[in-house]
């Protein structure tokens, strides 16, 4: 098979076995799989910061159809052979009561477990070996759809509801700040805005600015000198009760900490490198702050739901698995507006 890999000396297609499901796992062909970040964090560390065996395939946001299943794994409903599935991301002891509860994300046994695409074979391949219960039912939502949604949208949609049940008011109530309208920020806008919240959605971008727009931003702006008071202008000098930082830079933490309201919340989910002065004088009083980390198997549940329904979508970039380097650049350039994702049979 043909896939994308990691490897000591950079990244590219390379020639594979075609993969065998072992006790418990199924084989997935592979028919989407989300380009991110994450990934591009991946590549910029030497050889020894990994934590896992290079080379690696990359692709931790899965889409496809079960080819076949492994000893000890029985056909069900939502995961029989030709079943659209995608894949759950997070991974956990799985009997904890977090992991129980479908919240893996934040499983509380120590130890590493390393996702597909974060140190297992990833989905940037036309087949994939997968745990049969990290595999999610995904019936009519379209491929590129659905792979998005495993991460970039479930963490968008964690995030912004964890942090608005955190402030604890109203939806209608409640003032976001959306920094950074890229894969995750513009799900994240149109969320917002099906909850009823007032929304201001700033990215340096204006093709990215026009997206938000369209997704159902009340107000989109630019950085710059002026924005924090353009902010506070527009929340009548309050500020924002919640503001969500998709980018993670010392620039953007900057801006969440000037805008964010008393008894507000800075949710940080940006892989940037930059930090947040906490401490008397440096915050709003009553202002906490979240470090979310992807989301919970019911949430993205849910949100493969509102997408069948039409209710939110995924702005998406396809390309094949030739394109997949060129896509990585764009992504890093900043170039790429929503997702791209890689369709390994064009």
């Amino acid at each position: 098979m043909r896939a994308f890999v990691l490897d000591r000396d950079g990244w590219g297609l390379a020639d594979l076995p075609d993969p065998r499901p072992g006790a418990g796992q199924v084989v997935v062909r592979t028919t989407a799989a989300g380009l991110c970040h994450s990934d591009l964090t991946l590549a910029s560390r030497s050889v020894d910061q990994h934590p896992f065996a290079l080379p690696l395939v990359l692709g931790h946001e899965l889409a496809g159809t079960v080819e076949a299943l492994g000893p000890g794994v029985a056909e069900h409903a939502g995961i029989e052979v030709g079943a659209a599935v995608v894949g759950y991301g997070p991974r956990g002891c799985g009997r904890c009561g977090r992991c129980a509860s479908g919240a893996e994300n934040y499983c509380r046994t120590p130890g590493p477990r390393l996702p597909p695409g974060l140190g297992a074979p990833g989905a940037l391949a036309e087949l994939v070996a997968v745990d049969a219960d990290h595999l999610v039912p995904a019936p009519g939502v379209s491929p590129a759809q659905a792979a998005a949604l495993t991460d970039a949208g479930l963490t968008a949609r964690h995030a912004l509801e964890r942090a608005v049940m955190a402030v604890g008011l109203p939806a209608e109530e409640t003032t976001v700040v959306v920094i950074g309208v890229g894969g995750l920020g513009h799900v994240a806008v149109q969320l917002a805005r099906r909850a009823g919240s007032r929304l201001l959605a700033v990215d340096r971008l204006p093709a990215k600015r026009e997206l938000a727009a369209r997704c159902g931003a009340d107000h989109v702006l630019a950085p710059g000198p002026s924005l924090a008071r353009a902010v506070r202008e527009l929340t009548q000098g309050r500020g924002a009760d919640v503001v969500l930082d998709l980018v993670g830079s010392s620039s953007s933490l900057d801006l969440a900490s000037e805008v964010v309201a008393i008894g507000g919340i800075v949710s940080i989910v940006g892989v940037g490198s930059g930090r947040l002065a906490v401490g008397m004088h440096a915050l709003p009083l009553g202002v906490r702050t979240d470090l979310p980390y992807w989301g919970t198997r019911p949430e993205l549940v849910g949100l493969l739901g509102l997408a069948a329904a039409g209710e939110v979508r995924v702005e998406v970039e396809e390309v094949g698995l030739e394109a997949v380097e060129a896509a990585y650049a764009r992504l890093a350039a900043g170039e790429v507006l929503g997702r791209a994702v890689a369709r390994p049979r064009g």
